[in-house]
């Protein structure tokens, strides 16, 4: 049964003996430090208390020693999107609902909110490549678990994943997979399965979609383990299903400025001069949604890449649609695009 909210409340002169009884007896992991009107002045976590005794406090030191006075909230008119999102950057568990006067009205738990939205769509994260454009980096590195922020992009990948309520993975490995093997295991640290797909050589990004389980019997999302986004995958299966996909391909706009004049010509006669043009195009995003039915048209033990067997499978006559991309959206493949990682996605 869960609390009532002024459960959770305390007020800066209690003790750390009194935050502990909240933390542990509400089974919210939380307590909430408010003023008279109820309005939020902190959070104390069970880290936090742990931390404060590490420091030399007892539990009868006050609660305003430990309190942390810069926590995360969200306003009462937001949906739990954004709470997703603040979990998910700041590895945190519980977010305050807050009214325009700073009165807390309710807390989200990260549980409750991810078994609310479980999906059953399994992802595929092609975590194989050789990484040859990142060395000296990926030289003892698998590309995927190079680290932006404090975490691997494969650790941050799948987290994404999970605000999402997906919950069952299988990652392509090659390179160094027993980095990302060990590290990962079978996910239960996260709650989540992950199994692997152990290619025998590189198949690209398509071929090794050869050896996932014949029981798959609904659309499965395939991603690259280079790239990081803030796509919304809910949004990305509803259009996948209300334009009978058979195959769903991500795409981001991409403008190319050219920084010199431009001359169209006829044999050797000056037609005109562009100064310094720009070019729009949707390029190809690395994330996908595929139906299993139409994995029979791979071709066995070779190797294929998705844009290529997307390609065919239109030729084919299947249904392969487009999904534009307008949310953040990075291709870690370039010493530089590492570098622009490192210093945007936290901020996001």
């Amino acid at each position: 049964m869960e609390p009532n909210i002024p459960d959770l409340f305390i007020t800066r002169e209690k003790r750390l003996f009194d935050a502990l009884s909240i933390i542990n007896e509400k089974k919210i992991h939380i307590a909430l430090v408010v003023d008279n009107e109820k309005k939020l002045l902190g959070t104390i976590t069970d880290g936090d208390i742990r931390r404060g005794l590490l420091k030399g406090l007892n539990l009868e030191s006050s609660v305003d020693e430990i309190t942390n006075k810069n926590f995360q909230s969200i306003n009462l008119k937001d949906d739990q999107n954004v709470a997703k999102k603040i979990m998910s950057k700041y590895g945190i568990n519980e977010v305050p609902v807050l009214n325009n006067d700073g009165v807390v009205v309710d807390v989200l738990i990260k549980d409750k909110i991810y078994s609310e939205m479980k999906l059953p769509n399994p992802v595929v994260i092609m975590a194989g490549g050789l990484g040859k454009r990142l060395l000296p980096h990926t030289s003892e590195c698998p590309k995927p678990m190079l680290i932006v922020g404090d975490k691997p992009i494969l650790e941050i990948i799948l987290l994404e994943c999970i605000s999402y309520g997906l919950k069952k993975f299988f990652i392509s490995v090659n390179y160094l997979k027993e980095q990302i093997i060990n590290y990962f295991g079978d996910g239960e640290k996260w709650g989540v399965e992950i199994e692997y797909i152990n290619e025998p050589k590189r198949m690209g990004t398509a071929g090794s979609l050869n050896y996932l389980p014949n029981s798959i019997n609904c659309p499965f999302f395939v991603l690259n383990g280079d790239v990081l986004t803030r796509l919304n995958y809910r949004n990305l299966l509803k259009f996948h299903k209300e334009q009978s996909s058979q195959a769903t391909m991500c795409v981001k706009r991409h403008e190319l400025h050219v920084p010199y004049g431009v001359v169209k010509n006829d044999g050797i006669r000056l037609n005109e001069i562009s100064e310094k043009p720009s070019f729009n195009f949707l390029i190809n995003a690395g994330v996908y949604l595929i139906n299993p039915k139409i994995l029979s048209f791979l071709p066995k033990d070779e190797f294929a890449d998705m844009p290529f067997f997307l390609e065919d499978c239109k030729n084919l006559g299947q249904s392969v649609n487009l999904f534009p991309i307008h949310e953040y959206w990075i291709d870690i493949g370039r010493p530089e695009t590492l570098e622009e990682a490192y210093q945007t996605w936290q901020e996001i």
